[in-house]
């Protein structure tokens, strides 16, 4: 029998039958002949064998996928965006909030005076006991503020140190790369001295590992490929470790601070003209410079070569960070430096698609914000992956025209005297090598978190100001906020009388993603306008119990809420229930193909598992939301190992959540050990872990179980600030009796 005036809502918003609900998330009850069924499995809503048609399902995506840029339909949309992606950025690299900005302690030495420019050496603490080092080519002869120029150096032999030898700039002079046998050795020197002789002032500076920069090995930086046990520890552990990336530190993370702190150096000169600042460097230092670029808006001209691309996103591990690519790539974080003047260079590389795929976009965006002019590209095909003569060149006129610099054109490189590695060298006897080694490491690392820490708790004192720091970053952290959820609607399947209750399966298909989840809604006939989600690490099996007759039935305590008129919808999350081809439970999150065990290969580019199941529980809620006869009280509960995901998806779900039911079971990301357990998420620990996330949902009522005799102090704080230290229930006995009281809890609030 089937009755469909009863339904508590109608899903009209998403054009379907009212009957539909949703929360119905689930499919047909059907089982092919001679079809086994687990026991206590609940109704099915596909037919056993039959996985849900997912796109989660595919394979993950990886840094060498395709990553288009879909330009925005005005200033107005782009604002929204471009505020979400750079915040993305912000709090993937370890920068939200940003780390304070301790005194630089520069020191600058050993003066090279080459007649039309001098060179100098550099070296400055961007975190206190940690150097960045470099050289500061300065022009001789002119007066006044003038330009400045960031060279990071990119992923070539030595780095700040390159020489191609006689061999290889030979080479180059017969493809027409370079010109001059002796400065055209050094790519990176000779743009250096040139623009020094355009007249900028020009620091070009390490990245992390390479020719001075010691404290941190290239063969880890850049080369790291197998987790290190003696690192990943609770207390002070290393770089790629677990805790390392729940509290959003990485190689690429310190890189971006260091350019940044190389501007605060820059900008510190006093003969520096803070309206004429550039960046440009090639490869990985092009990374950084687009990186340093959306970022930091006192960078006025860029020119990242051979870089920006819908395709390779950049291979090393200080180009990848956890949650950094996730629905963005480098096409669009370029753009986030419009209008402002972007040049680029491509090649017979990844780039070599950009004049079809990825420039076309750049240039209607920018024409979309009013400066078409401010963007460019010079292909450059018939030459490899480079930062050549020819693409110099290119720089140089860009720079020209944007730093004004009223140099008549073309502009011509002139030939100079390489300096060796000793005269480039920041370290000497009388400046010697800072410490360096595994204690630095972990010394760095754990500085950082206390400053994080610290910020934080700075922040406490304006409750509002925060809240939108907490928010911001968990927004990041899950991917999706419940605006962001995407929309869709349920295919109802079966409507069963169950005699007090109508049991609906179904599916929910969000279409935004092209995800489909199998649920389950029962509903009773004397429904009193409350709803409660009830999420279960079984999936919507975990509503069910063995039935009498060898079938299943309601568990106990489902059929409590039922008789007390609630309806309860249930659902398989991502890789629960219908998700499970073998049945079992799933062990470990899936990794990209990639022979280093760096997270950020998997998770810059894909949610982890635990922000999937989030996502789940959010598209839910939505549905349940935007229904045509929402309820008037919305509840989700979260026991028996799903706490962590409803805590989350409350801190994301904002005020569309009336009442909470979760048992944390203690749990902590900064406990979690492996980077492919299921709980294993980005940032988990770093904003007050799962107490910042359940802290973010109040005003909301809250029923708390596993923290032992003590509300977590961010949870208390918050529902005092909100006034509502009365909405929140702190659960005392056993786990085992943590259903029935929450249900109890339930009830009760319903007599309010």
């Amino acid at each position: 029998m089937t009755n469909h005036t009863t339904t508590p809502f109608s899903a009209t918003v998403f054009r379907v039958k009212p009957f539909i609900l949703l929360c119905a998330i689930a499919a047909a009850l059907a089982f092919g002949p001679g079809a086994q069924r687990a026991v206590a499995e609940g109704p099915r809503v596909l037919p056993q064998g039959t996985l849900p048609n997912d796109a989660r399902l595919q394979p993950l995506k990886d840094l060498d996928g395709y990553f288009p840029f879909h330009v925005p339909k005005s200033p107005e949309d782009w604002a929204w965006r471009a505020e979400r992606v750079r915040r993305q950025l912000l709090v993937s690299l370890g920068l939200w909030p940003m780390p304070s900005k301790t005194p630089l302690n520069p020191v600058i030495h050993g003066t090279i005076d080459r007649g039309d420019y001098t060179v100098e050496k550099v070296y400055f603490e961007s975190v206190p006991g940690f150097f960045v080092t470099g050289n500061l080519y300065r022009p001789k002869g002119k007066s006044g503020k003038l330009p400045g120029v960031l060279c990071p150096h990119g992923h070539w032999n030595q780095g700040r140190f390159m020489d191609q030898g006689v061999e290889g700039v030979r080479r180059e002079i017969v493809q027409g790369a370079e010109r001059f046998e002796e400065g055209g050795r050094s790519v990176l020197q000779a743009r250096c001295v040139q623009l020094a002789r355009m007249g900028c002032v020009v620091f070009h500076y390490d990245m992390i590992g390479y020719a001075d920069s010691v404290q941190i090995p290239q063969s880890l930086a850049h080369g790291f490929s197998k987790q290190r046990p003696e690192m990943n520890t609770a207390e002070n552990w290393g770089l790629f470790s677990p805790q390392a990336e729940a509290h959003l530190q990485s190689v690429m993370g310190l890189q971006t601070l260091n350019s940044i702190r190389s501007l605060d150096f820059l900008l510190g000169l006093p003969d520096v003209d803070p309206e004429r600042i550039a960046c440009t460097g090639a490869s990985g230092g092009g990374t950084q410079t687009f990186i340093l670029s959306a970022l930091d808006p006192r960078v006025k001209v860029a020119f990242p070569a051979v870089m920006v691309s819908t395709a390779m996103q950049g291979g090393c591990t200080c180009e990848n960070a956890c949650l950094l690519r996730v629905e963005t790539g480098n096409i669009e974080f370029a753009a986030l430096f419009a209008p402002k003047p972007l040049g680029m260079t491509a090649a017979d590389d990844w780039t070599k698609e950009m004049p079809a795929k990825g420039f076309p976009e750049l240039k209607q965006h920018f024409q979309m914000l009013g400066a078409p002019d401010n963007v460019m590209l010079k292909p450059l095909l018939h030459f490899g992956h480079n930062y050549n003569y020819v693409s110099r060149a290119a720089c140089y006129s860009w720079l020209n025209q944007h730093l004004k610099l009223g140099l008549k054109e073309p502009i011509v490189e002139e030939d100079y005297k390489r300096l060796s590695n000793a005269e480039m060298s920041v370290w000497d006897d009388q400046h010697p090598k800072p410490e360096s080694g595994p204690e630095l490491e972990r010394k760095l690392l754990r500085r950082l978190t206390e400053d994080a820490e610290q910020q934080l708790r700075e922040a406490e004192k304006s409750p509002e100001a925060f809240r939108k720091t907490l928010a911001g970053a968990i927004d990041v952290l899950i991917g999706r906020n419940l605006s962001e959820a995407g929309d869709g609607g349920p295919d109802t399947k079966t409507t069963t009388d169950r005699g007090t209750y109508l049991e609906m399966t179904g599916l929910l298909r969000n279409a935004t993603f092209g995800e489909e989840l199998p649920g389950v809604y029962l509903q009773p006939k004397q429904w009193n306008r409350r709803t409660v989600i009830w999420v279960s690490g079984k999936g919507k099996a975990g509503l069910f119990t063995d039935g009498a007759n060898g079938g299943w039935q309601p568990r106990a305590e489902i059929q409590k809420l039922l008789e007390g008129g609630v309806a309860v919808v249930g659902s398989d999350l991502f890789y629960q229930g219908e998700f499970l081809a073998g049945g079992q439970p799933v062990a470990h999150t899936r990794r990209v193909k990639n022979p280093r065990e760096a997270a950020a290969y998997t998770f810059g580019y894909n949610p982890t598992l635990f922000a999937q199941r989030v996502h789940d529980i959010l598209s839910v809620v939505k549905l349940i939301r935007d229904s045509a006869r929402k309820p008037d009280e919305l509840c989700v509960v979260g026991l028996e190992d799903a706490g962590p995901w409803v805590a989350a998806a409350c801190a994301v779900a904002r005020d569309a959540i009336d009442r909470a039911a979760i048992d944390t079971g203690g749990f902590r990301f900064g406990k979690v050990l492996d980077i492919q357990d299921v709980k294993f998420l980005p940032g988990g620990a770093k904003y007050g872990d799962l107490p910042g996330m359940i802290a973010l949902g109040a005003p909301a009522k809250l029923w708390l179980a596993g923290e032992g005799d003590q509300a977590p102090r961010l949870v208390k704080e918050f529902y005092a600030a909100a006034g509502a230290a009365k909405s929140l229930t702190l659960f005392h006995g056993e786990q085992p009796q943590a259903c029935e009281a929450a249900v109890q809890w339930l009830l009760a609030k319903a007599k309010e």
